[in-house]
């Protein structure tokens, strides 16, 4: 059997480009191929669960733009489909004084956005908020929230094979190359090959290869960065009541570690961000000869580390020390101690570094034949998910001719 489209990656991007495209055309025949067992298995079942407001972002990106209308949608989809979420509510947190230039422009990033109910807040209402949390100013953002990214994954796809018995999941089906013919493309996978009139790409820390296995002349690099997570002990949950930020530093492409209430119960604290050695690796020691000479070997990767010179090093000094972990949370949180915090899980992010060093930091989606490839997908992919599958399912519409 040929499909009409085929969509490699199955984190919540690719999940949400086969519901939108499923939904706006029943009748094509629609595979999603996954490589490993389960759906949502990397970037997006590694993430933090934050359900983003859109406040970090360049008014009129793609990122501002998708990040506000895929958080509405995503929190209507939360409630029609019982998916684990909480609209709690988030505080953004300066600690002193030079942080406050930067705070002013995210709150006007936030305005300009269209976010709802955002306000400049004093330490007083700081701490009414978030009772242990130390701060001279700040933004709250009722909007922003959390939710089960893994659970919303698995349901998009759910209701899309629910309605066309012909459209399938393979899941375990690893892409090692893509032929191009006149009419249709073949899909080479570990356990047989696919026939597709159109393809969609969304392969996440797999981008940039798979854009080349398609044939597509890219000149950048998806370069992968670990962040490490600890997680609150039962005895200090009390101390944070749902999320608290940093002011972000905007000479660093990262947010900074802060604290997420999860779905779950659990309260977590982190990420930081080191470069790592495996792009799917999620141990510290994790290795991939392939990866790491990928990486190393590529200009683009060393003139960011040299860029970033500075707080690379603490970061990597973070990743190996609790003790430093933790006073990095205290800028936050002064009374936090050892015994509050515990080693957590890890998650790993792609970026799309240009070889000056530049990591591509708005949503790339490009052309190619009879292809569409999400090259650059970082957060807030999740939370945009269902605007970036209606968009992807837009321009499918237009250069793939679908009826």
């Amino acid at each position: 059997m040929r499909y009409d489209v085929a969509i490699i990656g199955g984190g919540i991007v690719g999940a949400a480009t086969l519901y939108k495209l499923q939904a706006k055309y029943p009748a094509l025949n629609l595979v999603l191929i996954e490589k490993e067992k389960l759906l949502a298995d990397h970037q997006t079942g590694h993430n933090s669960g934050v359900i983003h407001s859109g406040l970090y972002y360049t008014p009129g990106s793609l990122k501002a733009k998708n990040c506000v209308a895929g958080r509405h949608e995503l929190v209507a989809f939360a409630k029609e489909h019982n998916i684990a979420h909480d609209i709690c509510g988030k505080v953004v947190v300066a600690t002193k004084e030079s942080e406050l230039p930067f705070m002013e422009k995210i709150f006007n990033n936030g305005i300009a956005n269209g976010i709802e109910g955002i306000e400049k807040i004093d330490a007083k209402r700081i701490q009414e908020i978030e009772p242990h949390v130390r701060g001279i100013a700040g933004i709250w953002v009722p909007c922003t929230g959390i939710i089960d990214f893994r659970g919303a994954t698995e349901k998009m796809v759910e209701l899309a094979l629910a309605t066309n018995p012909n459209s399938k999941l393979m899941l375990e089906h690893e892409v090692t190359g893509v032929e191009k013919h006149a009419d249709h493309s073949t899909i080479i996978t570990n356990k047989g090959n696919v026939e597709a009139s159109y393809v969609v790409f969304c392969a996440g820390l797999q981008a940039d290869r798979l854009a080349r296995k398609d044939g597509v002349k890219l000149k950048e690099k998806v370069v992968g960065f670990r962040g490490d997570y600890y997680e609150l002990t039962d005895q200090a949950k009390h101390k944070v009541k749902n999320l608290i930020y940093p002011v972000p530093n905007p000479e660093f492409p990262f947010l900074g570690v802060h604290f997420t209430r999860m779905t779950n119960g659990d309260t977590e604290c982190g990420p930081n961000a080191v470069f790592t050695f495996k792009r799917e690796g999620y141990g510290k020691t994790d290795f991939s000869f392939r990866d790491s000479w990928d990486a190393l070997t590529y200009k683009g990767t060393w003139k960011l580390f040299f860029k970033n010179m500075k707080y690379g090093i603490d970061e990597y000094r973070r990743a190996f020390s609790k003790k430093l972990f933790l006073k990095t949370l205290q800028g936050l949180i002064p009374d936090l101690t050892m015994d509050d915090i515990k080693p957590g899980r890890a998650g790993v992010r792609a970026l799309l570094l240009r070889d000056d060093g530049d990591t591509r930091d708005d949503f790339r989606i490009e052309y190619h034949g009879n292809s569409i490839h999400v090259l650059n997908a970082p957060s807030p992919a999740a939370t945009a998910s269902l605007a970036i599958g209606g968009y992807i399912a837009e321009e499918a519409e237009k250069h793939f001719n679908l009826k």
